[in-house]
């Protein structure tokens, strides 16, 4: 897979013109690092490969979706890999193989410890969405109403409400969810 992604790097800059060099301006990484990287040489961290995939054009789905040519339909939980860190606070898991030729996206999220109870960006979206929680307490606010979910509980709600999640406990907050629309499925012509 390292392989694969470092190909489509090198294939993407070179198809834009850009030096290594110009390539490092624009996402911080040193020359030195992105050089192996396209050689295959090293592993990316997710946010590292996400700057690249901005300064490039593409969405990180790009190098992930295309570097997983051997779909499996089990996924043992040792090659389960981090997808996305999002505010140094959540941290995604995709809980499939298959991520691109599926309808719904079953994730696990880990949500850090916050004390801050400031202001919290409520957000809407079209679908649904399905939490279980497996450990720690979980604050759901659904439609400017906070609740509080225990392990074992679980919310299922249309996604078109104004919703969002906090940890406003000392210990992790584990999660299981299940959204639709699956926003890195393909979509594929109809005949």
């Amino acid at each position: 897979m390292i392989e694969d992604v470092g190909k489509k790097i090198k294939e993407l800059r070179t198809n834009k013109n850009l030096t290594l060099k110009e390539l490092s301006v624009k996402t911080n990484l040193s020359i030195g690092f992105l050089s192996q990287l396209e050689r295959g040489l090293t592993a990316v961290a997710i946010d590292s490969l996400n700057n690249i995939a901005k300064a490039l054009d593409v969405n990180l789905s790009y190098f992930i979706n295309e570097a997983n040519h051997n779909k499996k339909i089990i996924l043992r939980s040792y090659e389960k890999e981090v997808f996305q860190v999002e505010n140094n606070q959540f941290i995604h898991y995709h809980l499939t193989n298959d991520i691109e030729n599926k309808n719904l996206l079953p994730r696990l999220i880990e949500i850090l410890p916050t004390s801050s109870k400031e202001s919290l960006t409520s957000y809407q979206h079209e679908g649904e969405e399905f939490v279980y929680v497996l450990e720690g307490i979980l604050t759901l606010f659904i439609n400017n109403e906070q609740q509080e979910l225990f392990p074992g509980d679980s919310a299922h709600y249309d996604s078109n409400l104004v919703h969002n999640w906090a940890n406003y406990t000392s210990k992790i907050v584990k999660l299981l969810t299940v959204h639709t629309p699956n926003m890195f499925k393909k979509e594929t012509e109809e005949m």
